[in-house]
């Protein structure tokens, strides 16, 4: 006989997220995933001029904060054929990779390592082993035995106080905690350091947009003026020193997250073969290096992996209403018309709440129990994120792509398979991080050559003016968000925007079933997941933690129906 647990709400991340699991025999065999918010962000835009709408959008999430105003701008860009100028498309990169490397050394250390992690464990580990530990896997220098020393009486402290503070409600002590306390107490170390460091690199943002979170933006280009001899632009002085951040985070991220993750995987070494769920991958790809049209010279291609085909790359057309539709079959909004799958171009957002009347103790899923519509590319439910980037990647034959991947197998001394799982994902979010690490210097050199060469152009004002647009206009704006393949859909009519549609990577991946019954990937992923303890499902975490949820930007406002009956105390 199954046992139905409820995980309400999922912490550790952005937004509002339920898992319902049903587990037989120690293991999970059925799952289920709601978002608990409704969206909205979409109705607010309607009858706005489009070029305000990065603005609105951005703000529908605090963490990946920038990646909505870049899919707002280049929606309307690709509706009024505006091209940007090279300066602008490197700063937008730098932006973007700088998003990237805080997003995800803060997932990884802050919101799910800790799954991993055992804290109170690390009040037990030797210092002076710690740091033979530590030095023996980098050259970090925060690594000394005195270090760890004062880092275990500092958490001591908090422990006999009673009160772990930012450490509380854990699992601590979960049999499924497997690290010695050594290397746990490296990775509180690395906790608090990352937090200290993340803050510093987020200083790029505010030096070409003003401000973090949620920097400025601009159809057309970027809202900073290069002259190296002015206060209040782009000069030599900031420059070096967004130069000298990006060195900085290159270091931390070779140095610190990259070794720690690497010396934490071979005691999860199981984690390997659990967590894979579907078998079909999407990425629209981005970073470009010759023009946004110039898509195969991106620095993340774009394509779609069908069946873990590596062999294979599918391209995916975002404007072709054949591929990409958005569902409501299972969630809480109705269609005017047919209530058949839409394109984005045509999608509505008509809230239409029939979920169960509080208080209830389970969802009712044979109906419609999410506040996200499910995504389908050409009737597939596919994952997105850093796995399916990785997975794009080196399907394409990129070298960097197979070095980092390759060296990660060997040094793990695991199969390929192992990609396809829990601990793969992870996994590829560092490895991307590395890469992006070095890109994002790439970037750098590029924007200060061509100010030496004289190009110190920012924005074009081409079809700036709504007196040049056509009546009637639509565009798409495409990118990878940390957490995965990010769209904005926009129709524009005398002006104003008539219909605009976000689809998120939190929709593709935390969507409820389709209308054939057809999981979507935190459901797939959750089969066949053992739990050691159903009252402490750390196992569900793990996975769903896997994919970085962030649900504030798949669906917005506040339900105000809604009703936690069952709460498990998930930290």
């Amino acid at each position: 006989m199954s046992n139905r647990i409820v995980v309400d709400p999922v912490t550790r991340i952005e937004g509002h997220l339920r898992v319902e699991a049903e587990i037989k025999d120690g293991k999970i065999v059925d799952a289920y995933s709601s978002g608990t918010m409704v969206r909205g962000i979409e109705i607010i835009l309607k009858g706005r001029d489009p070029r305000d709408a990065w603005a609105f959008t951005e703000r529908v999430c605090g963490v990946c904060t920038t990646v909505h105003a870049l899919a707002s701008v280049r929606s309307v860009e690709n509706a009024l054929n505006i091209v940007i100028p090279p300066n602008a498309e490197l700063i937008r990169n730098l932006m973007f990779c700088t998003q990237y490397m805080q997003d995800h050394v803060v997932h990884f250390y802050h919101l799910h390592a800790l799954d991993w992690v055992d804290v109170v464990s690390a009040l037990s580990a030797d210092p002076l082993k710690t740091s033979i530990i530590a030095q023996s896997i980098s050259s970090w220098p925060k690594s000394s035995p005195g270090y760890f020393s004062d880092l275990k009486k500092r958490l001591t402290k908090f422990v006999e106080s009673g009160q772990l503070g930012i450490f509380a409600n854990g699992y601590w002590g979960h049999k499924a905690y497997k690290l010695p306390p050594e290397v746990n107490l490296i990775g509180v170390a690395h906790y608090l350091e990352a937090l200290e460091w993340q803050k510093e690199i987020v200083k790029v943002h505010t030096i070409f947009g003003g401000k973090n979170p949620h920097p400025n933006y601009l159809v057309g280009g970027v809202p900073c003026s290069i002259n190296i001899n002015e206060n209040n632009a782009l000069n030599s002085e900031r420059l070096a020193y967004v130069g000298q951040l990006l060195k900085d985070a290159k270091t931390f991220i070779e140095q610190v997250y990259i070794p720690d993750l690497m010396a934490i995987a071979p005691y999860y070494l199981d984690w390997a073969g659990i967590g894979g769920g579907l078998s079909n991958y999407l990425c629209y790809g981005d970073l470009p290096t010759n023009g946004y049209a110039d898509v195969d010279n991106f620095k993340f291609p774009r394509g779609i992996i069908m069946n873990r085909d590596l062999s294979k790359l599918i391209p995916v057309d975002a404007t072709d209403p054949e591929q990409i539709q958005e569902s409501i079959a299972r969630s809480y909004y109705s269609y005017e018309g047919n209530q058949d799958p839409k394109h984005p171009w045509q999608g509505q957002t008509n809230l239409n709440y029939t979920g169960p009347k509080p208080p209830y103790d389970f969802l009712d899923v044979d109906n419609k129990y999410s506040w996200l519509k499910t995504l389908r590319w050409k009737g597939n439910a596919m994952e997105v994120g850093p796995l399916s980037r990785m997975l794009v990647g080196f399907a394409s034959g990129r070298e960097e792509y197979k070095e980092v991947v390759t060296w990660a197998l060997k040094t793990l001394n695991a199969p390929v398979e192992a990609l396809f799982s829990t601990l793969g994902r992870t996994a590829a979010r560092g490895l991307e991080t590395k890469l992006v690490s070095g890109w994002a210097l790439e970037f750098f050199d590029s924007l200060i050559a061509n100010i030496k060469n004289g190009d110190d152009r920012t924005f074009t004002k081409d079809m700036w003016e709504p007196s040049s647009w056509p009546s009637d206009a639509k565009g798409v704006g495409l990118t990878e968000a940390p957490r995965g393949a990010l769209a904005h859909w926009i129709v524009i009519k005398n002006q104003l925007i008539d219909n605009y549609q976000l689809v998120v990577p939190s929709t593709w991946n935390a969507s409820p079933r389709d209308e054939n019954g057809t999981r979507s990937a935190y459901e797939a992923s959750l089969i066949g997941t053992p739990i050691a303890d159903p009252e402490n499902p750390v196992e569900i975490l793990r996975t769903i933690h896997s994919f970085d949820p962030c649900i504030a930007c798949a669906v917005h406002l506040y339900d105000e129906k809604g009703s936690y009956v069952h709460q498990i105390q998930t930290f």
